[in-house]
C-alpha cells in the first residue's frame, strides 16, 4: 500500500468525506458489470456491449448494456445504428435519460439502454445480419464489432 493510501485511509477513519470517497470500493457496480445479463454482442478498444431480447405484450424491446472507459449522462437519448455492406438500421432509446454507473475496482462504467424494435429488426439483430455497431450519445461515438 503506497502511503498515500494509508494517508487517506487515517483521514477516512477520522471523518473526511473526501479520503472517505477516494477509499470506498464499490462492490455493488463491480457485480453489475461482472454479470451482466444478456449476450456479448460487440467489441471495441473502448468497451463492450451486450444485448438482450424482450417481449412485452406484443412490442419487442432490444435491452443494451454497454462497459466502457467513458461516461454517458445526457437527457437527449441515445442512437444505435447497426452497418452492413447492403443495409442500415438505426434506433432511438426509448428513454431520454442515460446515466452510466462507475467502478472504481475496475475504473470502468456501466450505462443500460432499451430500444424499441419491431419484430423483423429484432431478427435482424438477433441473426446478426450486420457488420458493426455504432453507439452515439452526444459527442461521444463508439464503434463496435460484431464479428468477435
Amino acid at each position: 500500500m503506497g502511503i498515500f493510501k494509508k494517508i487517506d485511509t487515517v483521514l477516512a477513519s477520522l471523518g473526511n468525506l473526501k479520503a472517505m470517497k477516494r477509499t470506498h470500493v464499490d462492490t455493488f457496480t463491480e457485480d453489475k458489470i461482472e454479470n451482466v445479463s444478456g449476450e456479448k454482442y460487440g467489441v471495441s478498444k473502448l468497451g463492450f456491449i451486450y444485448v438482450e431480447f424482450q417481449e412485452l405484450g406484443g412490442f419487442y424491446f432490444l435491452n443494451t448494456t454497454v462497459i466502457s472507459a467513458s461516461d454517458f449522462k445526457t437527457n437527449k437519448g441515445s442512437i444505435l445504428e447497426f452497418n452492413s455492406d447492403a443495409e442500415e438500421l438505426i434506433l432511438k432509446s426509448d428513454d431520454y435519460m442515460l446515466e452510466s454507473d462507475f467502478s472504481n475496482v475496475s475504473n470502468r462504467w456501466i450505462t443500460k439502454i432499451n430500444y424499441s424494435v419491431s419484430e423483423e429488426e429484432l431478427k435482424q439483430i438477433y441473426n446478426k445480419e450486420f457488420n458493426s455497431v455504432c453507439f452515439k450519445v452526444k459527442k461521444y461515438k463508439i464503434e463496435f464489432n460484431i464479428n468477435i
